[in-house]
């Protein structure tokens, strides 16, 4: 997946432990680490707000695109706007 997640970059510069902060965002550890190893599919923005909130960061600081192998096999979606089109071959 080309998004990279940053937890550990924060908590480090935070001098936090994963407990401490799962337990201040208030999800299980194990959710925290699933989100922080890059196994997680989707984050709730209420959990990125608080994630935020208790590290003093804004998103930016905790996720990151990447170009790699997946963003180029797959095509972009058309947003709920219509803003962007999937690539069709002519």
């Amino acid at each position: 997946m080309p998004i990279t997640v940053d937890i550990d970059v924060m908590l480090a510069k935070r001098k936090m432990s994963v407990g401490e902060l799962a337990e201040r965002v208030g999800i299980t550890p194990a959710n925290l680490a699933v989100l922080k190893n890059g196994r997680a599919k989707a984050v709730r923005f209420s959990t990125l707000a608080a994630l935020c909130e208790v590290l003093e960061c804004q998103p930016g600081d905790l996720l990151r695109w990447e170009a790699g192998e997946d963003a180029e096999r797959e095509p972009a979606a058309a947003g709920a706007d219509g803003d962007r089109a999937p690539a069709t071959p002519t």
